[in-house]
């Protein structure tokens, strides 16, 4: 999990330009996956493709374009854990004094999207100069917030891994010889008790074209929870605030 000190670490090292403090806490956002052991493979305009879940690249980016958008942020991730590599993409709306971040898994077992609300003018130190750590206040309540709402959440071991490495121990078990074990060996003769039998289960993940993805109202796309997509005054919509892709929408 990331911490305040490695969060404001990794800021100081990238040393980036803040228009607003919208863009203090989006960063703050990417610094904290990067101290949680994610990789960044795409940011900015080519974060927001329809590609970018379809065929995510593996290869390591900077950080050039990461604000080019005026009124949203998109970073691409990947991370390798309990066996199996993962993109995740995150993307960051600003919504009046509120930014709205989700983020979804694609690969290393599919799950839904995660939804956290923040409170920029909370976490805005408002001084603008050359200490980092002047530019935000309550730092560490601010990453505590982003690893319970957000990173601890994309960090759990899916449903499908729990139930295949169980399903794979058992295995182990039963095939290893009864001469070879640790402990008090059981008779070769009758055994009073069955052997047990697999308590895995599927079907509870929902992937990326699952039509579940769709809580809005009216047919349209909506965040977690059901609630429609936010609209900006004037009905207008950022083109790059469209959903992910016609087969990869959750914001």
């Amino acid at each position: 999990m990331a911490t305040a000190d490695s969060v404001l670490a990794l800021i100081r090292a990238y040393r980036p330009s803040f228009r607003n403090p919208h863009d203090k806490i989006a960063f703050a956002v990417h610094a904290s996956f990067l101290a949680s052991g994610y990789v960044l493979t795409a940011t900015g305009p080519p974060a927001f493709s329809d590609t970018a879940l379809s065929s995510p690249s593996t290869d390591e980016v900077g950080m050039e374009g990461w604000n080019a958008t005026d009124d949203a942020y998109a970073f691409l991730y990947r991370k390798e854990e309990f066996g199996a590599k993962k993109s995740v993409l995150v993307k960051c709306l600003p919504m009046g004094d509120k930014l709205i971040v989700d983020a979804l898994v694609v690969g290393g077992g599919e799950g839904k999207p995660v939804h956290l609300e923040i409170d920029v003018n909370k976490y805005d130190g408002g001084r603008e100069n050359t200490d980092y750590s002047d530019m935000y206040n309550n730092c560490g309540e601010l990453v505590s917030r982003l690893n319970s709402g957000i990173l601890g959440k994309l960090d759990e071991p899916s449903a499908s891994y729990s139930s295949s490495s169980r399903e794979k121990a058992r295995e182990q078990l039963e095939d290893k010889p009864d001469d070879q074990g640790v402990g008090f060996i059981e008779p070769r003769g009758f055994q009073p008790y069955p052997s047990g039998h697999n308590d895995g289960g599927g079907g509870m993940l929902l992937g990326p074209n699952d039509p579940r993805w769709f809580g809005g109202v009216d047919g349209r796309p909506g965040f977690p929870g059901g609630a429609p997509d936010p609209r900006r005054p004037g009905g207008s919509t950022h083109p790059d605030l469209e959903p992910f892709g016609s087969d990869y929408d959750f914001i």
